[in-house]
């Protein structure tokens, strides 16, 4: 079995720990490094290290403020897989794109660090708003000359998870045993759940479908308003994230693997990026699969994704091309 060096940036926050807890027991990685902003990262990185499974974990700090972070470079050395989970949380009322003035500068930062020290790495960025995020580190690495489309995607099985656990609840069905495919992107009316592709079928009402559909759509926002300003979903995020995370890994070890993800994509006329089914390989993206056939309900509600996903997009790549 082919083991890998794995980093999270952002290993040290609310979705970091849990997801590098998870990553520590996965036999596929060697090395897990975690990086973060705060003076307690290595402590983090120490108590996964005492942990009984194979390979060490060692933690990374720069200062917030530290213009050059040299540890970041350290980090990111050798690295085969980054998960950036970095960012600030959702508090009530707000929305994933409402996370955008902080996030995006944090991932141009992340990412100048992976072209200098890993640019071969696959990245995976989990930090809000996705439908931007990517976008932005898809131009950071386009200007260090490192930007490759198959090593590049955002983390949504978060969606495809809530997907099976509702449908899993509305089926009676345990939620390993169905699937729900989810594309589009990952925040708000962009998250488009293709019931009619769900396994196992169940008959519904038109009512009942669209009232799953927007539950899918703001499941976030659930766990927003229950913690009562206290963070946004970590726990399954981090769950989702490990799942995405060894698909990945089985695929860059040479068993091709099929995931959900978002990627620059064709996928959808208009759309530079989208979320769609996948198939990881051992150089990364090796194939990208159609959305398949959609009832009118959800060419309906392809319809709302268009411009609101277009307009995420656009705006990544303008704030990093002024940065830049």
């Amino acid at each position: 079995m082919a083991t890998f060096t794995v980093a999270v940036l952002g290993g040290a926050g609310g979705i970091g720990q849990p997801l590098s807890l998870l990553l520590k027991l996965n036999p596929r990685i060697k090395d897990l490094r975690l990086y973060d902003v705060v003076k307690h990262t290595p402590g983090v990185a120490k108590d996964l290290d005492h942990i009984c499974t194979s390979g060490p974990a060692t933690g990374f700090w720069d200062a917030p403020n530290s213009k050059n972070k040299p540890n970041l470079i350290k980090a990111l050395i050798g690295v085969d897989l980054v998960l950036i989970p970095a960012g600030v949380p959702r508090k009530p009322g707000m929305s994933r794109d409402d996370l955008f003035g902080v996030n995006a500068g944090i991932i141009v930062g992340l990412c100048q660090g992976i072209a200098k020290a890993c640019p071969e790495a696959m990245v995976s960025i989990i930090c809000n708003p996705v439908n931007s995020t990517v976008p932005i580190a898809a131009e950071v690495f386009k200007a260090a000359g490192c930007y490759n489309p198959r090593k590049l995607c955002g983390v949504t099985q978060l969606d495809l998870t809530r997907s099976c656990t509702f449908w899993g609840a509305t089926t009676s069905q345990k939620p390993g045993t169905v699937s729900v495919p989810v594309v589009g992107g990952h925040s708000g009316v962009t998250i488009l759940p293709l019931l009619s592709q769900a396994v196992p079928q169940h008959q519904q009402s038109a009512a009942d479908v669209e009232a799953l559909t927007r539950r899918i759509q703001g499941a976030g926002s659930e766990v927003v308003k229950l913690k009562a300003g206290a963070g946004s979903a970590t726990l399954s995020m981090a769950y989702s994230a490990a799942v995405f995370a060894d698909l990945c890994l089985q695929g860059l070890g040479g068993s091709p693997r099929e995931a959900y993800a978002y990627i620059q994509s064709d996928v959808m006329p208009g759309l530079s990026f989208f979320a769609s089914k996948i198939m990881v390989g051992p150089k990364g993206i090796a194939k990208i699969y159609g959305v398949g056939d959609m009832n009118a309900y959800e060419q309906k509600l392809m319809e709302e994704v268009k411009p609101a996903l277009k307009s995420a997009i656009d705006k990544g790549i303008k704030y990093a091309r002024s940065k830049l």
